[in-house]
């Protein structure tokens, strides 16, 4: 970029924001602009899965005993546990989007990736936000040593996506020195061999609240393992609490406000699923690459057939956008976290206020991530032909661990639920203005708002796309709102329509940026693959946007009125013209060039 481009205000936006103002790439965070110790930390990731993880992939899916907790110890002598905590307790106090990285790059790790973000993650992240100062200096530096593991208790088998439906009880003893539990939790992951368990149960039946266990606690026992379709090395157990004894002083939090513990926990988690989708991603589409370019059949390599290269390139396009939604929302969650530590807030209340403040692109990551992985080890195994279906090919153990992604952390349906809810409360609530924006949708259906500056100019048609696209989500939700009110929330179809054109809004913005900041520092020559990339996803993003908004508007509006609100959603959706087959082809080849993603 220009001298003068640097020297560009620095525009900060709030959650869900990006659906309303313009975005630079100047501000925006990508995978290009990590420093020499996070590439460092990256390669760290790789190293030790290469190093302890692959090779004992078969002893860890057969739930070796002892084997897993000692990967997890290894992993914390490694430091790779301890990244983003605080120093008090041991940790190297990095910022989130260092943390992001640990996770994205051990995220290939199969059963493995599934055991150290529980125990990063929900199994340790309440303790650090919620507990007393006594309870951290207690637990964290043990944690993160990977000396004790940690476990989370929320599902119960009558209550899984309705959390605070739960049914375990708690109960102040006579003498006020314990909570008795009772009840059970279920598909409790670390749960047959952690030391240290975050559990819910709700105090005198209806204050929901969260209580620290430790193994061995008076009428606190497991399960056995579950067997499952995939991630068959995680340990999954259900826990039983019969008259179990809880010291009082682990109560975790206040009494009646677990919520606040397990919705806020999950924000984290869910970009944190993200990442670890996307790291599995790349891995797989690696071994695609390679085995495509051994496999020969008409007596040439299949990687030289034009459906073959359509799939390779399709998965890397995808990965690569899900990198840039994951960073871009990843630095976004850094700068609020600074910004509350600058206005004097504790850290672990600034970190939990920046992931409540980008909810709703958790939520969208969520998704998006866990079905990029859904397609890329589908398509891995359909390359891999008939070898993909046996277990002597990788593929087939990445296939099935992926399943689990579109389920936990909240399901899918769940999460496109929220990120329109989200969003429609925050509208409510004043702290997104999305009634201007959507009343000059009505009046201006074909302006083209001011974008950068002249070096810019490249991006022209892309820019007007993606906010035609976002024009069209005003439209159809506000729209949608005036025409159901209050009846919104039981047409769950035509939320998750919206949601859809979100996501896919959120993503085309978001390879736009990283591409024009990326052809802003390389120049168009140096980087002719990116724009291949980026014009074949908004290319077919446009027509998914126009699919989901159709199936919206149909659903509610009829007449005029859904002619009219039709005809706009087809401007809005109008690309121009690109020859994606030949895009396409040029990514496969650079990345069967080089035998793997290379993006």
């Amino acid at each position: 970029m220009s001298g003068a481009t640097e020297t560009k205000t620095k525009t900060v936006l709030k959650g869900g924001e990006w659906l309303i103002k313009e975005s630079s790439a100047f501000d925006t965070f990508t995978p290009e602009n990590f420093v020499e110790e996070q590439l460092m930390i990256r390669d760290m990731c790789d190293q030790f899965l290469d190093a302890e993880v692959y090779p004992i992939l078969d002893r860890i899916d057969n739930l070796e005993p002892g084997l897993m907790q000692s990967l997890v110890r290894k992993a914390g002598e490694q430091g790779l546990l301890s990244v983003s905590f605080p120093e008090e307790y041991g940790g190297l106090g990095k910022d989130f989007v260092t943390s992001t990285i640990v996770n994205e790059y051990l995220g290939a790790g199969h059963s493995f990736s599934v055991a150290i973000a529980a125990h990063t993650g929900i199994g340790t992240l309440p303790i650090l936000y919620f507990g007393t100062p006594e309870q951290r200096q207690r637990y964290i530096p043990k944690l993160i040593t990977g000396e004790w593991a940690g476990a989370y208790g929320l599902t119960e088998p009558d209550s899984g996506s309705d959390a605070l439906g739960a049914k375990t009880s708690a109960k102040l003893s006579a003498d006020g020195k314990y909570y008795i539990l009772n009840g059970q939790k279920c598909w409790i992951t670390n749960g047959g061999f952690a030391q240290i368990y975050t559990v819910f149960a709700k105090v005198d039946g209806d204050k929901f609240t969260a209580f620290i266990i430790e193994r061995g606690t008076e009428g606190f026992t497991q399960g056995p393992e579950e067997h499952k379709m995939g991630i068959k090395g995680s340990s999954t157990v259900q826990l039983y609490f019969q008259d179990c004894k809880v010291p009082v002083e682990n109560l975790l939090g206040e009494i009646g406000k677990g919520h606040k513990i397990a919705f806020n926990i999950l924000n984290i988690g869910r970009l944190k699923l993200s990442a670890a989708a996307i790291g599995g991603a790349r891995r797989s589409l690696t071994d695609s690459v390679v085995y495509a370019k051994t496999r020969v059949q008409f007596k040439q390599p299949i990687s030289n057939f034009g459906a073959m290269k359509h799939k390779l390139a399709e998965m890397a396009i995808r990965i690569f956008v899900g990198e840039s939604t994951l960073y871009r929302t990843a630095s976004w969650i850094d700068e609020k976290d600074q910004e509350l530590l600058n206005a004097g807030h504790p850290f672990y209340e600034a970190l939990l206020g920046g992931a409540e403040e980008f909810a709703i692109e958790c939520a969208m990551l969520k998704v998006y991530g866990s079905e990029v992985l859904d397609f890329v080890v589908d398509e891995g195994v359909q390359i891999h032909g008939g070898n993909g279906f046996s277990a002597e090919y990788n593929i087939s153990r990445a296939y099935r661990d992926s399943r689990i992604n579109r389920i936990y952390e909240g399901t899918n349906e769940i999460n496109r639920l929220l990120t329109l809810d989200m969003t429609l409360k925050r509208a409510m609530q004043g702290r997104l203005d999305l009634m201007g924006p959507a009343m000059a949708v009505q009046k201006e259906l074909m302006s083209i708002p001011e974008f950068g500056t002249d070096d810019e100019a490249l991006f022209t048609p892309e820019k007007k796309l993606v906010a035609n696209l976002k024009k069209s989500i005003l439209m159809v939700s506000g729209a949608a709102v005036q025409k159901l009110m209050t009846k919104i929330e039981n047409e769950q179809e035509v939320l998750m329509n919206i949601a859809d054109m979100a996501i896919e809004t959120f993503n085309a913005e978001s390879v736009l940026l990283r591409v024009m900041k990326i052809i802003g520092q390389r120049g168009e020559a140096g980087a002719s693959l990116y724009l291949d990339i980026m014009r074949t996803y908004l290319y077919d993003a446009a027509d998914k946007v126009n699919k989901s908004g159709k199936d919206a508007i149909n659903a509610f509006a009829e007449g005029d009125e859904q002619r009219m609100i039709l005809m706009g959603l087809k401007r809005f959706t109008k690309s121009e013209p690109f020859n994606s087959k030949e895009a396409r082809r040029r990514i496969a080849d650079k990345m069967v060039s080089v035998g793997k993603y290379c993006f």
